[in-house]
């Protein structure tokens, strides 16, 4: 117990040398130990017996350990018999004493002024083909030939795949005898007419016949021409489900053929700024793969979307080479009107108590001020934000330290201390 009430008498010491007896909060930890301390002692002296020899035996094996460690313990305790008894102690309830008296909070500040900025409406859309059509078959048999490959640019008219023509050139050939047959038959019925050898009615029978005759012939021969299917509209072959050798029934597609010229971008436009865009303006587009193109908006929805509120816009762009494809991420950069803006660092944005985004300045008497902002366009150089005054004194360091309405100390910023981008 001795070593113990002098281990607590040094450590005492070193916590408040300058006050141990009259300090609240050492008293009451010196109270604590001394508690603790007894406890433990009345509980050596009760169990002492029992474990006596199991200790001999320890210390018996482990006495060099014992002994340097006791020693070690003497030298750090008698260490403090030397020091001075008086020697001012750096307390940590000085110390919070001490921040309390603080001066007023210095900050940095420098002064910015607005410039006209157009404002962005930066969209997000994506590409879409100004056409697109499965071209079927209209006829029945086998496909016997298909001339292009998928991937292939096609013109208008040409040929996309071929049915078997069978018997269908036989069937012509059949129908056009048919034809000039009852045009002899009518002929001759006229003939007679006029020299009133023959009744009106047995004239008019003929003439049907060759109608018939003629109707036959037409649907004959274009059953002939379906035998070949041709591209609507010049594009690209995107899918080809059919191959030769295939049976081939009227209605299944003998290609996708996907037209990319003009290329469309449809974007979503909110209720906000679909009132500002007209038709004909020029709009940016940036593909998702870095390529820039302008375009022309041809399209402005007249009807918003039921669940997202928003208007469809179509801004068409040439591609002669077709060069966009078709569902590629397209960000749209929209004309929209001059405002005026300040371009500060993005490092400087606060939110205040209500959670409202911000910048923190100072006004004429150095008080601090809150301005709610909006981000009106990101910059390599910053951030472009509306909601400032035209000219206005920034804090660029020190602006988490501070409060709205508080007196500070105002230092212009130096050339090493700037935060908002300079241009």
């Amino acid at each position: 117990m001795f070593f113990l009430q002098m281990f607590w008498r040094e450590v005492r010491v070193r916590i408040a040398p300058s006050k141990p007896a009259l300090d609240p909060s050492v008293r009451g930890i010196e109270i604590y130990v001394a508690s603790f301390w007894n406890g433990v002692a009345l509980y050596l002296s009760f169990y002492w017996r029992r474990w006596k020899p199991k200790i001999s035996r320890i210390m018996s094996s482990n006495l060099k350990v014992a002994s340097i460690f006791a020693a070690l313990v003497l030298l750090w305790l008698a260490s403090g018999l030397f020091s001075e008894p008086d020697a001012p102690a750096s307390n940590l309830l000085d110390a919070m004493g001490a921040m309390s008296d603080s001066p007023v909070p210095a900050v940095v500040v420098k002064e910015i002024r607005a410039e006209p900025r157009k404002k962005r409406r930066i969209l997000r859309g994506k590409t879409v083909s100004k056409q697109t059509a499965s071209i079927s078959t209209e006829i029945s048999g086998i496909v016997v030939s298909r001339p292009v490959e998928r991937g292939a640019r096609v013109s208008e008219g040409q040929v996309l795949c071929e049915i078997s023509i069978d018997d269908r050139s036989a069937l012509v050939t059949e129908a056009l005898a048919t034809v000039a047959q009852a045009e002899i038959e009518y002929d001759g019925a006229l003939a007679l007419q006029r020299d009133s050898l023959l009744a009106e009615a047995q004239v008019a029978q003929l003439a049907a016949r060759l109608e018939a005759a003629k109707a036959n012939l037409l649907r004959r021969e274009l059953d002939l021409s379906r035998t070949k299917v041709t591209a609507p509209f010049s594009g690209v072959i995107e899918t080809q489900p059919l191959v030769v050798g295939d049976l081939a029934r009227i209605g299944d597609v003998c290609a996708t053929l996907i037209n990319l010229d003009p290329i469309l971008v449809e974007v979503s436009v909110s209720e906000r700024d679909v009132g500002a865009l007209r038709l004909g303006d020029v709009a940016s587009v940036r593909m998702s793969t870095g390529h820039y193109f302008e375009g022309t908006i041809t399209f402005i929805g007249s009807q918003s979307d039921d669940i997202t509120r928003t208007y469809l816009a179509e801004i068409t762009l040439p591609n002669p080479d077709y060069q966009i494809r078709a569902g590629l991420t397209a960000v749209v950069d929209l004309p929209g009107e001059t405002l005026s803006a300040h371009l500060v660092s993005p490092s400087l944005f606060t939110l205040n108590d209500a959670g409202v985004l911000g910048l923190r300045t100072i006004d004429p008497e150095n008080r601090v001020q809150f301005y709610p902002v909006a981000i009106l366009e990101d910059s390599p150089d910053g951030a472009w934000v509306t909601g400032l005054p035209e000219s206005v004194r920034l804090i660029t360091i020190g602006h988490e330290f501070v409060s709205e309405g508080q007196i500070v100390e105002a230092r212009t910023a130096t050339a090493e201390a700037i935060s908002v981008p300079d241009r």
